[in-house]
């Protein structure tokens, strides 16, 4: 029999109690390095989150700081037991910083990835000075893969310091390209603002990368586009509404130029409970911001009125019915070249879309002038509350007519790859979804078009139209059966 008190009793007594307990106290300190290993990647990666919200939303990277003290505060009230988990939270100014390399790197990487399996794909330029007279180049990229996948993203925005001449502009263009590995054989197409020293017959950006391509391969031919949005934005120069747009300006500055006048102003809005509440500026760079001004100063017309008696100031345009008619008429036209420009904007359209588009806003046009031509102001609500006269509904007939002219004039480079069957719409209609034309605006004026092949001219004879004005502002017929 083996005794108790004997030693080897004794020692595996003891090795069947520690044994249990090392390995308790082994897996509470593995558990300890990897709880303090989960928090630290934590607070790393809401450092990473919190510091891309700051560059998207182009924020001063000095508000992290801020920005902790919040969330600090907001877990003391909510959950405190967590507060030493967003006290580590690294937020500084470096931090921020080295946060956001961190991230345009690797975006830059991930571009680099895409764009090695791009079959084709086409670049659009953009360049303009900033604030401080620095010549900015903006190149954006669209690609499609064999299986199309479509990508489009901001390529690289080279600063210029020095001259800004074709050839320096093709050297900012070709490293950008060699950065991120694009080919030139794969390039389909350009899109640029109009600028001359990007579409230079000569020695402009447009003629050097035409070169570059043709070096590698003689038969390939580079598509060129002027923007659109910006060709669509050019187009309203020739509605010539100055002496509109000076009187609501005069109107605007009286008003928002002094404190006083603009918090009485303000007053008298809110005493009326008028739909809104102020009054903004007209920016001229803004595109939408025409538009919108004057639509707001003719809502507002009737305040406006009254505040001008109260001030004493005498503004005699907002009784002369001439006036108020071209105001109103001015009203409509921006508001649908807003309505443009809006549907234009944004990500993932292709050209034939905004194409139709154009051409959907062209027949508008044409649409537009017949009706107001004949006294038919259906579609434009702002003018039918003057009750304009003939003579006033003749010259608007023929403005709108203008316009129309105006657009098919700027956009001849969409016609001209339409005829050379370069830009096609596929066919997606489904016709037994849509009203009869005579039904909706959207059917009288939205809708893809085509136009009579021909044009019956005063004796009875066919013979090919051009747009063109005369003195009484008649403005001509089509030149292009498709446009």
């Amino acid at each position: 029999m083996v005794l108790l008190g004997e030693p080897g009793t004794t020692r595996s007594s003891k090795e069947g109690r520690t044994g249990p307990a090392l390995l308790a106290k082994l897996q509470k300190q593995q558990g300890f390095f990897a709880k303090l290993h989960t928090s630290r990647d934590a607070a790393t990666k809401t450092s990473f989150v919190i510091s891309h919200k700051i560059a998207k939303n182009s924020k001063p990277f000095s508000e992290e700081e801020f920005i902790k003290e919040c969330l600090v505060d907001s877990a003391t009230l909510i959950c405190p037991e967590q507060k030493e988990a967003f006290e580590k939270v690294p937020l500084s100014r470096r931090t921020v910083t080295r946060r956001v390399e961190d991230i345009s790197g690797n975006l830059e990487l991930q571009l680099q990835r895409e764009v090695a399996t791009f079959d084709f794909f086409s670049l659009a330029l953009d360049e303009s000075c900033d604030v401080r007279d620095t010549a900015q180049l903006l190149v954006f990229v669209r690609g499609i893969t064999s299986d199309f996948k479509i990508t489009e993203e901001l390529a690289a925005m080279q600063s210029l310091k020095g001259t800004t001449t074709g050839s320096d502009l093709f050297t900012e263009v070709n490293a950008c390209m060699d950065t991120l590995g694009l080919k030139w054989d794969r390039l389909a197409s350009v899109t640029t603002d109009g600028c001359p020293n990007l579409t230079g017959k000569n020695v402009g950006l447009l003629k050097r990368m035409q070169d570059k391509v043709t070096e590698i391969d003689t038969d390939q031919k580079l598509v060129f586009l002027h923007c659109i949005i910006h060709q669509h934005v050019l187009c309203k120069s020739l509605l010539k509404m100055n002496h509109v747009i000076d009187v609501v300006t005069k109107i605007v500055n009286f008003i928002r130029a002094r404190a006083l006048n603009h918090r009485q102003f303000v007053a008298l809005l809110e005493d009326h409970e008028s739909e809104h509440s102020d009054i903004g500026y007209h920016t001229a760079v803004r595109w939408l911001s025409l538009g919108k001004v004057l639509k707001r100063v003719w809502d507002l017309k009737t305040e406006i009125r009254e505040f001008c008696q109260i001030k004493g100031k005498d503004i005699p345009e907002l009784s002369d019915e001439n006036c108020m008619a071209d105001f109103a008429f001015a009203v409509d036209v921006t508001a649908l070249m807003n309505e443009l420009n809006t549907k234009l904007q944004g990500r993932g359209l292709f050209v034939h879309e905004m194409q139709t588009l154009v051409k959907a806003f062209m027949r508008k046009m044409l649409f537009l002038s017949s009706q107001v031509e004949s006294n038919n102001l259906t579609h434009v609500q702002t003018l039918k509350e003057v009750t304009p006269s003939a003579d006033h509904l003749h010259r608007y007939s023929s403005m709108l007519g203008a316009l129309h002219c105006e657009f098919l004039r700027r956009f001849e480079d969409l016609r001209t790859i339409e005829d050379e069957k370069l830009l096609e719409q596929p066919p997606t209609i489904n016709m037994s979804d849509t009203k009869p034309e005579e039904e909706t605006e959207e059917g009288l004026g939205l809708q893809p078009y085509r136009f009579e092949p021909a044009i019956a001219s005063d004796s009875g004879s066919e013979s090919e139209s051009e747009c063109s004005g005369d003195d009484d502002g008649d403005f001509g017929r089509l030149q292009n059966a498709d446009w």
